[in-house]
């Protein structure tokens, strides 16, 4: 199963887990975030990483603003963790490269009907990212029930993230939709945008 490290904030810990060989580097764009990357790296600095999965997170940003990001900061995915509908994403796909692909983030309530419309609501997407629902647009380190995502026809590819750790991360086998990535990143933190590296081998390791 691929792995998506996200809140990344520095460039010793990234080539650690470049040398890892995991998947998926995630940078937040979101001034409102302890993991804000551009308050400890610039453009250049990621432009310069050397990978094939970096993606970048923003939270109701406008357009113009992610595709200049995404050009900047050389990314392959942009990822919308906020309150982006189907035609803010259509906007969007036609601002970036075609080969920048779009990850939206769903937040995961109780009421799967709903749900299941959301989903079917972004055409425009490559992948889905199903989170814990809160009013922090993330980063809370908590799960949700997800047997849920039985219930639910997904017919994009879809990362799992909400408080995986290495508690419960054996759980995920129970699941029958099964994740295409799992995005860890506030359990395995020894503080905000600093990774416990250690913990990530042990993750590896159970994976």
């Amino acid at each position: 199963m691929k792995l998506k490290v996200c809140g990344l904030t520095k460039l010793d810990q990234i080539q650690e887990l470049i040398s890892l060989k995991t998947y998926f580097l995630g940078f937040i764009f979101y001034e409102k975030s302890p993991r804000f990357v551009l308050n400890h790296l610039t453009f250049d600095e990621i432009k310069c990483i050397e990978h094939s999965g970096k993606i970048g997170v923003f939270v109701n940003e406008n357009v113009e603003k992610i595709a200049e990001i995404a050009e900047k900061s050389c990314l392959n995915f942009v990822q919308l963790h906020g309150d982006e509908n189907e035609k803010y994403v259509e906007i969007l796909r036609n601002f970036l490269k075609p080969e920048i692909e779009i990850i939206k983030a769903i937040r995961i309530g109780n009421d799967v009907k709903s749900l299941q419309l959301t989903i079917y609501h972004y055409p425009f997407v490559d992948f889905f990212l199903f989170d814990t629902d809160s009013a922090a647009y993330g980063g809370t380190g908590k799960t949700f029930d997800w047997q849920i995502l039985d219930d639910l026809e997904i017919p994009k590819p879809y990362f799992l993230s909400g408080g995986i750790s290495l508690e419960n991360v054996d759980q995920i086998s129970n699941i029958k939709n099964q994740p295409f990535a799992l995005d860890i990143n506030s359990k395995f933190e020894i503080k905000p945008g600093v990774k416990d590296l250690e913990k990530i081998k042990k993750l590896y390791e159970k994976l």
